[in-house]
Order: structure tokens, then sequence, then C-alpha cells
């Protein structure tokens, strides 16, 4: 397929700067990956990602990591995933 669009957008330098680094470390060029998007937005109808506003739960959540709060876990994924499960569950009955 010809390509004979133009996209002009302007964006943060350093932003560009930064995702031109990584695409080169993947071996894909800033218009091969907005290529990419396109096809993806077109097969999938919209957006390949979930863009929305975060829940409070999420924003208060995202501010204790910030502030270095948090929870470390040595745990497997596994043990983990079901320790959550589990607490959710608990907090049903």
């Amino acid at each position: 397929m010809p390509k004979e669009g133009y996209i002009t957008a302007r964006v943060d330098k350093r932003l560009k700067a930064k995702a031109d680094k990584v695409l080169r470390s993947v071996g894909v060029t800033t218009t091969e990956a907005v290529t990419m998007l396109l096809h993806q937005i077109v097969l999938r109808n919209g957006l390949p990602f979930a863009a929305r506003i975060p829940n409070q739960e999420t924003i208060d959540a995202m501010a204790e990591i910030d502030a270095g709060g948090g929870e470390i876990s040595t745990a497997s994924t596994a043990a983990t995933f079901d320790r959550i499960v589990k607490s959710r569950k608990q907090r049903r009955v």
C-alpha cells in the first residue's frame, strides 16, 4: 500500500527523543510505530488501550506509592494473587 497520507503532530521534544530511543531498541521507526497504532485503532474500532480517568481508589494508591508507601511482597506471583483473591472473597461474605 503506497504511503500518501501525512500526519503532523507537535509533541514535547524530550518525549519524542525518549520514545525514539525505545523504538530504535526494538528496531521500529517512529513512522512504523504510528502506522501500527493506526492499524490497531482500525482493528479494534477504538484505542488499543484503556484511556480513562482513574477512580479515587486508584488515585489514592498511586499517591501512596509515590510517597514511598505500599506493600512489598517476596512471595510468588501465584501466592500473591491467591492472597488478594482470598481477601476479596472474605469482604463479600
